[in-house]
């Protein structure tokens, strides 16, 4: 049994952040684990850039109106509280990568040199060409072997052990071994990164996202808050669904439909290109519907992203990763042919439930989450971009402090005889489904599901549909009991691991499906077909799902924190 003060579990820029933080404390021991090798995590693959509000290209830009454009994005879901706290945080989280020696470009003064991006006022998105999260995860990785992180790669979280009301340890697969592994620890962050795998193909997100973090905290009592905000990114190419930056568009570069037309003038004729993420998503869907893409209008249909305006120099210096991403996959050279592009699953704004900001504790004491994982909620209905590089730098920071405080004022649980138990469990749920020799393979399983939550939880959602990918859901998941997994050797055991990873994602698409269900209106990312309306009087409040006693899904709400703005229309 291994024992750590902290336990951090991911290894993107929240989670290793949040261990950075934590191994600055003295005397503490500090472990994170990881499914992959710690500079693969998803946060490698952001682009565009990380916001802050530094007036290094705008000098009228300032935390408050970075504050407003926050709230204004999340469709007034966000809770303004916690979004000033994180938009005040943002300058000095920055400047802190700075200093640690982040490689950002610069302005002709030697500054952080800043971009504009969707829904912002100012160009306050600072960048690295378009390989920003890949520089501060690599810099943030320095930093923790610098300050003697443990880290523990191919090491997979089953779940957690909650013994009187508080958190006394994990339980964790080792890939490498094959076995089940204890850790004993005080505090746990739970850093896991987005679920965007339920979608499976139709997503920028790695195949490591399946939401493992959401689906263990569940188990463990912590609620899924605003779990039906799903962000669909305007461009995902074509036909893989990667990720085309924003900074394409950040750039300048356009929108076309079939008839040569930069449609998004008829949908944000101030803005454009640079609307909201869930604005231009929602409009370049609607041009397919209509008719005005290249292909058709089922599911091989786009528009595409022309940046042949912008020259070689701009394209080569500042967006070289997405051309290289598009002669790859689309079999195109942005320098001479337009991109084709559509929208694809991004980003999961909801997540596990945090109750402090200030801490990132959630209400079981000794969890604490942060990164995409999390809820805070400071991206409510609609994330903009740059927001989510810094929710990892500001938040990450912010949950190592309070997991730190956490573990320094506690002792560890007495839990040993819990841990050891729910290990066996887990290595005799090993054994059995590993010996099954009949079952649907967990493939189908994985692939079912995408279908039913592409076409039914997808950008636009009724009562009819969401209700199907319910049923579907339910059926799988009685599939998912007997399904066959066809490996039983332990070493490198991948098909046990997809296993596992597939009850999570079913476990979170029920509660996508169900936010959906509820939510009686049209918000943000969030659009019911039938109530095309924002409703404030009803639906201004966070949907909270929590596991009830009889494996039952049960609802709670909280209001949304107001200070200063009051919900007014949203305009582009």
């Amino acid at each position: 049994m291994e024992q750590y003060d902290v336990l951090v579990v991911g290894s993107g820029g929240a989670g290793q952040r949040a261990a950075l933080e934590a191994a600055r404390r003295d005397g503490l021991r500090v472990a994170l684990i990881t499914k992959i090798f710690p500079t693969r995590s998803a946060t490698a693959m952001a682009q565009g850039g990380v916001n802050a509000a530094l007036n290094n290209v705008a000098k009228e830009d300032s935390t408050e109106v970075h504050t407003f454009d926050t709230v204004k994005g999340s469709d007034y879901l966000g809770d303004q509280d916690a979004i000033e706290f994180f938009c005040q945080r943002c300058p000095e989280g920055v400047l802190e990568m700075d200093f640690m020696g982040t490689p950002f470009s610069r302005t002709d003064e030697g500054k952080i040199a800043q971009r504009n991006f969707g829904g912002q006022s100012y160009p306050r998105t600072c960048y690295s060409a378009d390989k920003t999260g890949h520089v501060i995860l690599h810099t943030t990785y320095e930093q923790c072997l610098k300050e003697g992180v443990h880290f523990l790669q191919e090491w997979y979280l089953l779940d957690i052990v909650v013994k009187d009301g508080k958190a006394g340890g994990a339980i964790i697969w080792n890939m490498k071994k094959g076995k089940v592994e204890i850790i004993k620890a005080k505090s746990i962050v739970l850093s896991t990164g987005g679920a965007g795998r339920v979608f499976w193909t139709r997503t920028t997100n790695p195949f490591l996202s399946t939401g493992d973090g959401m689906a263990v905290a569940f188990r463990a009592g912590v609620g899924l808050k605003d779990m039906e905000m799903i962000q669909f990114h305007p461009t995902g190419l074509g036909k893989t669904g990667i990720l085309m930056s924003e900074a394409v568009r950040g750039e300048g570069g356009y929108l076309l439909n079939v008839e040569g037309e930069r449609f998004m003038k008829k949908y944000a004729p101030n803005k454009m290109e640079l609307a909201s993420r869930d604005v231009v998503a929602k409009a370049i869907e609607d041009e397919i519907a209509a008719g005005r893409g290249f292909n058709g209008s089922g599911l091989d249909a786009y528009v595409v992203a022309d940046l042949r305006h912008l020259g070689p120099e701009v394209i080569i210096e500042k967006l070289h990763g997405i051309r290289d991403l598009a002669l790859c996959f689309e079999h195109c050279d942005p320098l001479t042919d337009p991109v084709p592009i559509r929208p694809t699953c991004h980003y999961i704004m909801g997540g596990i439930d945090v109750v402090d900001y200030k801490t990132c504790a959630t209400e079981v004491p000794g969890i604490f989450a942060s990164g995409e994982a999390s809820c805070i909620s400071i991206h409510g209905a609609n994330r903009l971009g740059g927001n989510s590089l810094a929710d990892g730098v500001v938040f990450g920071k912010v949950s190592g402090a309070g997991a730190a405080d956490y573990a320094q004022a506690s002792a560890f649980a007495d839990c040993d005889a819990e841990l050891k138990a729910k290990a066996e469990e887990w290595e005799a749920k090993f054994v059995e489904v590993t010996s099954r020799t009949s079952g649907r393979p967990v493939a189908e399983i994985r692939d079912e599901l995408a279908v039913a939550m592409w076409n039914k939880v997808g950008i636009f959602r009724n009562e009819a549909g969401i209700t199907e990918a319910l049923e579907v859901i339910d059926r799988l998941t009685k599939e998912y009991e007997t399904c066959y997994v066809g490996d039983s050797n332990r070493t490198y055991n991948m098909a046990f691991v997809n296993y596992v990873e597939i009850k999570s994602m079913l476990t979170v698409a029920k509660a996508i499906a169900l936010g959906a269900l509820h939510r009686k209106e049209s918000r943000g990312a969030h659009v019911r077909e039938e109530f095309p309306k924002r409703d404030d009087s009803q639906y201004l409040k966070h949907a909270i799902w929590k596991l009830g006693e009889n494996g039952e899904y049960v609802m709670s709400e909280r209001d949304v924190v107001f200070t200063k703005y009051e919900p007014q229309e949203r305009k582009y």
